[in-house]
């Protein structure tokens, strides 16, 4: 990586939507991983600003506040608009483009000829993995296009390593058959290269289908491809953990000989990015840059898709051992949920010593910031925060992971408190999702697809976990109550 990390100056940035400015801008919550960050008093009027202006961003001034964003982008609380200022936008050096093939000639003229008109001068790879369908061949030559051809079928990593050793940009972008760019997609993903420290970026995948059957319907808003409309740092415990490679741009001198590890048929892009970023590479989305996928429209297919999905956990875990743990739950705050839904205990006793917990943690959390120099008033927001993320973290599990389980809690909810809160868990964040999200499907019908495509996921890690026996995929992990003696934060500690 190069040494001299950071923006280049001039680059605007704006405030991450969820982060919250505290105490006059002394305190940053939020970025990626979720913390707390504590601002020196050179930079808070800069984030005031930052906070002000919204979406359109702040282009910040040489020395201490570049300094201060330098800081920030590293820790996603800030992220970089992806064109300069005035409106002009980064030079654009040729990219190779990579697309790995098997079969379905007819979905890889459509990504072709995308790629001619959005993207015309770069040089396009297509790596056939031993296809059957001659229309492959025809289709590349007919397009422009540099063919390889694998003898026998090595699946998509090879396919892509096989590119990348046929390419010679130093950005390389790897774009799937079933996938359709669109205009401009391109330039918002090289810009953020201008970043040494960036190693690589994807694009948003917008799910694209001419069906209107309702799993097409439901896939438009809960494509699994699909991250969001959110900027985003991707980092190990982030709010997104990884990428698809389905549309991904790299820096070539960011990966290694074989980028993507050819046992691996499925999970092959999660090991790659999950590898960039432990290498110290910032790796970035950036929902501006559209480019289009082609999804399932039948219920077998995708659901054979999603189990598919899941059964790479285990072989991900081996690789990258109690990363992919379904839940990391508080030891606090089970024992505060205990509690309160302890029947042994009368309810008024229930519910004082749950307050009383939960009054405890805040206080305990409260003197470690203040002995970190950070305002104490956020310790309930913290550990409001930290509630609610484990009460959707056990939800998760519940639908996934230990689905029959979840699935037993929804039929005895009549019968026993604990079943009424692990249903709720389970059902709480799909219904707020759907009023979120307003998709063209029902209430009932979505909350019933989304039950069944976590249940498929769930039984796609547990036949992988059997078959590698790998258990840690399968059981969340606790973190034990202790008594930190010193708040972890971050700081911005900058001097004039």
């Amino acid at each position: 990586m190069s040494k001299k990390a950071g923006l280049p100056a001039g680059r605007p940035v704006m405030l991450d939507a969820r982060v919250r400015l505290w105490d006059n801008a002394s305190v940053a919550i939020g970025g990626s991983p979720w913390g707390v960050m504590r601002i020196a008093p050179a930079g808070r009027s800069f984030l005031r600003r930052l906070r002000d202006a919204g979406a359109s961003g702040v282009v910040p001034a040489a020395g201490v506040e570049q300094t201060l964003v330098d800081q920030l982008v590293a820790r996603g609380i800030v992220h970089p608009l992806p064109v300069g200022p005035a409106g002009t936008g980064t030079a654009i050096d040729p990219v190779d483009v990579i697309v790995p093939a098997f079969e379905r000639a007819d979905l890889l003229d459509a990504c072709l000829a995308s790629l001619c008109v959005a993207t015309p001068c770069a040089r396009i790879i297509v790596v056939d993995d031993a296809s059957t369908d001659p229309g492959v061949a025809v289709v590349t030559r007919v397009r422009g296009a540099r063919l390889l051809r694998h003898p026998v079928n090595r699946g998509p990593a090879a396919a892509r390593n096989s590119g990348l050793h046929e390419s010679t940009s130093p950005i390389v972008a790897f774009v799937d058959a079933d996938c359709a760019v669109t205009e401009g997609w391109l330039e918002p993903l090289v810009a953020h290269f201008d970043d040494p420290r960036v190693g690589a970026v994807a694009p948003r995948i917008s799910p694209r289908s001419d069906s209107p059957r309702l799993f097409s319907r439901y896939q438009d808003t809960r494509s699994a491809l699909d991250m969001g409309s959110r900027p985003e740092l991707v980092a190990h415990g982030a709010p997104l953990g990884f990428l698809p490679s389905a549309t991904l741009l790299v820096r070539r001198s960011a990966l290694r000989e074989n980028a993507f590890d050819e046992d691996m048929r499925l999970g092959e892009d999660v090991d790659l990015i999950w590898r960039l970023v432990d290498d110290g590479w910032m790796v970035r989305y950036e929902p501006t840059s559209i480019v289009t996928h082609r999804t399932r429209p039948h219920a077998r297919g995708w659901l054979r898709q999603v189990f598919g999905y899941g059964t790479s956990a285990a072989a991900l875990d081996r690789r990258h051992p109690g990363r992919l743990a379904p839940a990391r739950l508080s030891g606090w705050n089970l024992t505060i949920v205990a509690l309160l839904m302890s029947a042994r205990l009368p309810r008024r006793a229930a519910v004082a010593g749950a307050l009383g917990g939960t009054t405890l943690v805040s206080a305990l959390l409260a003197h470690s910031l203040r002995s970190a120099s950070v305002d104490p008033r956020v310790a309930p927001l913290i550990v409001g925060k930290g509630l609610m993320s484990d009460f959707e973290a056990a939800g998760h599990w519940l639908r996934r992971e230990a689905w029959p389980v979840g699935w037993l809690a929804l039929f005895s909810t009549p019968r026993s408190r604990w079943a009424r809160l692990a249903a709720a868990a389970m059902v709480v964040p799909i219904v707020r999702e759907w009023f979120a999200r307003r998709p063209d499907v029902d209430l009932p019908r979505y909350l019933g697809l989304h039950l069944v495509e976590d249940a498929a996921y769930g039984s796609g890690v547990i036949a992988g976990a059997v078959r590698l026996r790998s258990a840690g995929v399968l059981a969340p992990r606790v973190r034990l109550p202790h008594l930190p003696r010193r708040a972890k934060t971050g700081q911005a500690n900058l001097q004039r």
